[in-house]
């Protein structure tokens, strides 16, 4: 099958992970990790997965500075200049306006998807048939869009996006026209959202224009637009990597969501059965694991469980480990640090880890 020239991947590959603490660690997040136990880590799958919809020319992972070695280990096929480094982290809103650019300039017809490099998806050609419809769309109107997930529980720890049916005939029924985002809920407005039948997860895909992305850009980043505008000629130049340097820490710590997302009007989102998981959470990725006749999740070969029941469980290959009367518990060893935490508290992990570096340094996180 011949991949179209214009289809273009964008990897967001920066994040730290905090809440997988402590198998994920700022010198090693959860992208780099075979968390899953399949011989691959989640960016490897990633990559892999977008080979089916972009020639790999096109795909592009954007980092932070600290992880070229690890990008170009894993991903040995990309080039240097397929590989952007962020020299600060500022969220997603910079890192997607430094790739349109740079692939923009390059080719004006392009079209993007633009996923993290730390999600799950077991329908894999499923997925990619929705993007490459949503590629269609955005190529049609420089309209945005996301894939949207329907939900299957109230979850806090997801954004939320309303949709209505779209004014104009969509060749692809599942596309809608976006009413509103909301970010992570409280339990309550989560029930009532999942109730309500109008509302899917957002699961952080988009995909646009290289044109659209610009425009959205120009009309409510502007100043983002303008840095990046005003350097475009050193962009796919020598120059890059020190212009880049040089604008990274002017621009606003952001998300793509709160910056673009939730202000624009031409928003559509995909309605998408993909087998999708942020594995955002040990809660997330226990959902995924094969689970033992206790409901158990475990992850070591030396793991000796009695009177325990819906636990996740990830040790050390090396380590024997006995656990004894637990339920619903989180349990966890790596790098020189245990946690045991329960399942229920799990959002709880975050803060956790901002303590650790107040009060034990950067060693452990």
């Amino acid at each position: 099958m011949t991949l179209s020239k214009d289809n273009y991947c964008v990897i967001m590959a920066g994040g730290i992970g905090s809440r997988f603490w402590p198998m994920s660690t700022t010198q090693y997040p959860k992208q780099f990790i075979d968390v899953l136990g399949l011989g691959e880590t989640l960016l490897q799958l990633t990559y892999n997965r977008f080979l089916k919809c972009c020639p790999k020319e096109n795909i592009y992972v954007v980092t932070n500075e600290i992880y070229s070695e690890l990008v170009k280990n894993q991903l040995p096929n990309l080039t240097d200049d397929q590989i952007l480094l962020e020299p600060a982290r500022r969220n997603t809103a910079p890192c997607i306006a430094y790739a349109t650019f740079k692939i923009a300039l390059k080719n004006p017809n392009a079209r993007m998807v633009i996923a993290p490099s730390d999600h799950l998806i077991l329908k894999e050609d499923t997925f990619i048939k929705a993007v490459n419809s949503c590629f269609k769309k955005a190529s049609s109107n420089n309209s945005l869009l996301t894939l949207g997930i329907k939900p299957t529980r109230p979850d806090t720890g997801y954004g939320y996006i309303q949709y209505k049916e779209s004014i104009e005939k969509e060749t692809d029924k599942r596309i809608k026209k976006v009413k509103t985002f909301t970010e992570k809920p409280d339990l309550e407005m989560a029930k009532f959202f999942l109730e309500s039948g109008e509302f899917l997860w957002n699961s952080g895909i988009f995909i646009a224009s290289a044109q659209g992305m610009l425009n959205a850009f120009e009309k409510y980043m502007p100043e983002e637009f303008s840095l990046f505008n005003d350097g475009k000629a050193k962009i796919n130049s020598p120059q890059e990597k020190e212009f880049i340097k040089e604008i990274y820490p002017m621009c606003k710590n952001i998300s793509i969501d709160y910056g673009i997302m939730e202000k624009a009007e031409n928003v559509y989102v995909r309605e998408s059965i993909i087998g999708w998981s942020d594995l955002g959470t040990w809660g997330s990725l226990y959902e995924k694991m094969n689970h033992d006749s206790n409901g158990n999740g475990v992850v070591g070969k030396n793991v000796m469980i009695y009177n325990t029941k819906n636990c996740v469980v990830n040790m050390p290959k090396n380590k024997l480990v006995v656990i004894e009367g637990l339920q619903d518990y989180i349990v966890v060893e790596s790098n020189d640090s245990l946690l045991i935490c329960r399942k229920s508290n799990e959002q709880f992990i975050r803060q956790v880890v901002t303590d650790i570096k107040m009060q034990k340094g950067d060693k452990f996180v």
